[in-house]
């Protein structure tokens, strides 16, 4: 398009009118009809301005990923077709998926905590905490009020038992308790003169020593030996220690008896304090968990459910998805390349539906201009086609083009035809 110097042409037309008028015969002055004619790209005049535009599509994003990774899969070429929600490249996600099943697990068990507090005590668990106050209580009532009969007679049975053993050893062995021994020595004495003739008879084979008669006279030596040593231990009577054994077991046994009839205050403070504890422990079960113990079991599930929604999060970031329906216009990126947080990786366009963004509209010719306006459209490349279509609105924001400030129309032309392809050139004439 061309550029506009209305003020030159303005003063030519002007300097030229005035030398005109000086020439006249009459000297009579008429009105000169001036209409300002395009000089640069952009024809601009007191009802029209002319300007260069281009296709686009009404709808296009550049799609990036939020985080890096490797490519595992590419789902869509250029040109395809695709619906919103839609996949179009995916990452490697073998530790954003660990991360989801650890954290499913954590809320399954804060969960399972959760419910469990909530639930309250099972009735089996109440029954023992039941029977473990009573075996308390009587323990403490056993301690409070002595012994039970049966009790004391077996302490005291014990006591007497141990007092006769003492007795015993204290007075040696009996008469009968010696010819008990002596005749048990004569008869083993007897069956070792038998096995010593039986043996005397066989003792000048080679093979003595397995014979049966040699294994019989050393079991009837044996014997005798023993019965031998039981009796010199008869005559000889106690020692001092089988008297030191048999008076502690007589001060074990009246310790005993003692102890069942005489109450014992630590005895009586220990089995109060087990009472005080199974009585607790009953009324935890029974009144069921505090509300600030639910709370912070609360508070771990919401926290678990957070941080699965995060792992989530995370797993389809590596995931790019079309955000509308549309065509992939451009695909930068290969099959297990690198990809960098934010870089465009698909162009994805709607091309259904254009629309032609104005670019060298100066702050001149936007004057008056206005969404809703009519405009008439027409495109280089398609010279016999000629559309109507309305402003939809004007970016505020100029922007420096070569030291012209230059503004931004949206149009939406009134129809659509498929000839049309991005970025192709068109011009847009604008009726004030």
């Amino acid at each position: 398009m061309k550029k506009i110097v209305l003020a030159v042409v303005v003063i030519a037309v002007l300097a030229a009118g005035a030398i005109w008028f000086a020439n006249r015969p009459d000297q009579t002055t008429q009105a000169a009809t001036v209409e300002a004619a395009p000089i640069a790209d952009v024809t601009i005049s007191a009802d029209r301005v002319v300007v260069d535009g281009r296709v686009v599509p009404a709808q296009s994003a550049e799609l990036s990923l939020p985080t890096s990774g490797v490519v595992a899969e590419i789902l869509a070429a250029e040109g395809d077709q695709v619906e919103a929600g839609q996949p179009l490249l995916r990452l490697q996600a073998a530790q954003q998926q660990a991360a989801v099943a650890q954290a499913q697990a954590q809320l399954v068990r804060a969960e399972a905590r959760l419910a469990e507090l909530k639930a309250g005590a099972q009735a089996q668990e109440i029954d023992a905490a039941n029977a473990v106050l009573a075996q308390a209580q009587a323990r403490l009532d056993r301690v409070q009020n002595g012994a039970l009969p049966a009790e004391n007679a077996a302490a005291r049975a014990a006591l007497a038992e141990a007092q006769a053993a003492l007795q015993g050893v204290l007075s040696g062995a009996s008469d009968q308790q010696r010819i008990a021994a002596q005749a048990e020595l004569a008869n083993a004495e007897a069956v070792q003169r038998q096995a010593q003739a039986a043996y005397d008879r066989v003792a000048g084979q080679a093979d003595i020593g397995a014979r049966p008669e040699s294994a019989q006279l050393e079991q009837a030596t044996n014997a005798v030996n023993a019965a031998r040593a039981r009796l010199e231990d008869l005559n000889r009577g106690a020692n001092a220690s089988d008297v030191a054994v048999a008076r502690a077991r007589v001060a074990r046994a009246q310790a005993q008896l003692d102890l069942l009839n005489a109450a014992n205050p630590a005895a009586v403070d220990e089995a109060e304090a087990a009472v005080r504890q199974a009585q607790a422990q009953l009324a935890l079960l029974e009144t069921g968990v505090r509300p600030e113990t639910v709370a912070v079991a609360e508070a771990d599930v919401a926290a678990a459910q957070a941080a699965l929604a995060q792992a989530e999060a995370a797993l389809a970031d590596t995931v790019l998805r079309a955000p509308f329906a549309g065509v992939v216009a451009a695909l930068n990126v290969n099959l297990g390349e690198q990809v960098a947080p934010g870089a465009r990786i698909v162009s994805l366009a709607d091309l259904s539906r254009w629309q032609i963004e104005t670019e060298d509209l100066t702050e001149f010719g936007v004057v008056g201009v206005k969404p809703g306006d009519t405009v008439t459209l027409t495109f280089d490349a398609l010279p016999d086609l000629s559309k109507q279509g309305v402003i939809e609105r004007i970016r505020p924001i100029g922007q420096d083009n070569r030291g012209d400030i230059v503004y931004t129309l949206v149009i939406d032309p009134t129809e659509q035809d498929e000839r049309l392809l991005w970025n192709m050139t068109a011009v847009v004439t604008i009726e004030k």
